[in-house]
């Protein structure tokens, strides 16, 4: 088990007074004490995490992020999945690092065509953030994807190396087509090795994707920092208009500290839980959870082989992502696989001969999936299944599809499965201008208590097609400069 030095037990900070209290060190918390401590006003630092610190080589020997499995932490009343990582780092040990940004489009919805909400900032305010995030990251990504996602600043690293199917479509396609952004190095870092293109990107077998044990720890051991693992928050206390001390359980035993500036960066389901114990129901809490929908299907190829590119995902199409279709059915899209999900062809001589696409279609938030405390004080998950709006989306997507790829050879096109999950949770606690249909402002700080900033994607006033957590990133490093410069 690693321990790290500047890690403390429940009894040794019991009572205590911190300038800031961060609750969880995923994405969101970690992005956001990186910047944070740039500035003198965050002071001394603690930082409860409910599960285990462990590092790489631990995860690896135990073929597991953490020893909490994600089901037992709520009640779950649907059959919808929803999936995180309980532990040190978060969703950063689990995730496949895919690092695309979110469409400028995807930030005005309703404004552009009528449809869910605007987020109370725009894709160029976020923008510079992006740059920051990925410079922090050391993301690989392809510069022809500012002709989609406007850049300020290059890549820091370059792309990966395309299967044939994506250089193909590249050429034929170069305004919609692109390798793949990610933060799985293609040139090794000072802390990271590149990629080695074995598929086990959930936990990776050579550290080469950014986590935060390879591209965090002089965050949480600054000097300024203290952290205490196994600490489960249950409560927030608040008085007087601000937040004043948060309750936690470790050991079997209850514990409380105190502080001036509260982060909450949980996850979608557990941070609300946390406010809706507290009894700080302002605005819609927990109410909305939602994430993507995703398909599979499988173009079978007539004379080119695939499994030939550099890194897991190896293409990005955005041919069915953004149109005045979005007032009815969901961005959509396509992620080109460079591993062989559903087995090599048969065939003699055409065993590579395939292409595994995922569709991943947006979703519209909807209030009757949501978050609430059961009898027993646990959070309880109710609703949860695929709305019209995105099966609406992935299906047109799957429809586009002989289009999008008449670049390659095609023999046919066959789908495969829905996706049980997409791993992205978000929405519960959304963002907005309006402090009865959200609970924080564009700053992520809570509408009533403000003194506590939420970070992660619970905020999200809706839900891209793309994956969240560089956006998690960059919103981060926005909502703590915001905060505290």
């Amino acid at each position: 088990m690693t321990r790290l030095q500047t890690q403390v037990r429940a009894e040794d900070i019991a009572g205590h007074h911190f300038d800031t209290v961060v609750i969880g060190s995923g994405f969101g918390s970690g992005f956001f004490l990186h910047e944070a401590l740039r500035h003198a006003r965050t002071g001394r630092v603690l930082v409860l995490e409910w599960g285990e610190i462990r590092s790489h080589a631990d995860q690896w020997e135990d073929g597991r992020q953490s020893r909490i499995a994600p089901g037992s932490t709520f009640a779950n009343t649907g059959d919808h999945p929803w999936n995180f990582t309980i532990g040190f780092g978060g969703g950063t040990n689990c995730w496949f690092a895919q690092t695309p940004r979110f469409h400028p489009s995807d930030f005005r919805l309703h404004s552009l065509y009528g449809t869910a909400r605007d987020w109370p900032f725009d894709y160029a305010q976020l923008e510079p953030f992006y740059c920051e995030a990925e410079e922090i990251m050391a993301i690989s990504g392809d510069e022809a994807m500012g002709r989609v996602l406007p850049r300020s600043r290059p890549f820091p690293q370059p792309p990966h190396h395309p299967s044939t199917p994506d250089a193909r479509l590249k050429r034929a396609r170069p305004d919609l087509h692109f390798v793949m952004p990610t933060a799985r190095a293609r040139v090794a870092t000072a802390t990271r090795p590149s990629c080695c293109a074995n598929h086990r990107c959930s936990l990776c077998p050579v550290d080469a994707k950014f986590t935060a044990n390879n591209g965090l720890m002089d965050t949480f051991q600054h000097a300024s920092v203290t952290v205490c693992p196994g600490a489960e928050v249950t409560h927030l206390d608040a008085s007087g208009g601000v937040v004043r001390s948060a309750q936690f359980r470790s050991g079997g035993r209850e514990f409380t500290v105190h502080g001036d500036l509260f982060v909450l960066g949980a996850n979608a389901i557990h941070s609300p839980a946390i406010l809706l114990r507290s009894g700080i129901e302002q605005g819609p809490v927990g109410k909305g959870l939602h994430e993507a929908y995703g398909i599979e299907v499988e173009a079978m190829l007539d004379g080119i082989d695939n499994f030939d590119g550099s890194t897991i995902t190896t293409g990005l199409d955005y041919g069915a992502y953004d149109g005045p279709f979005r007032k009815t059915s969901g961005a959509a899209l396509l992620y080109f696989e460079n591993r062989w999900k559903f087995g090599f062809r048969t065939e003699p001589g055409r065993w590579r001969q395939s292409l595994p696409i995922v569709i991943v279609a947006e979703e519209l938030p909807d209030e009757r999936c949501a978050v609430e405390i059961d009898t027993d004080g646990r959070a309880k998950v109710v609703g949860g299944e695929p709305g019209a709006y995105a099966v609406a989306g992935a299906e047109r997507a799957f429809e586009q599809l002989p289009d999008i790829l008449s670049g390659i050879p095609v023999e046919r096109i066959e789908r495969r499965s829905v996706r049980p999950t997409e791993s992205h949770l978000q929405g519960s606690l959304r963002m907005g201008t309006d402090p009865g249909d959200s609970v924080v402002d564009g700053g992520q700080v809570h509408h009533t208590l403000r003194n506590l900033v939420v970070v992660g994607s619970s905020v999200f006033p809706t839900c891209s097609a793309s994956n969240p957590s560089l956006t998690v990133a960059a919103m981060s490093i926005r909502a703590a400069r915001q905060v505290l410069a």
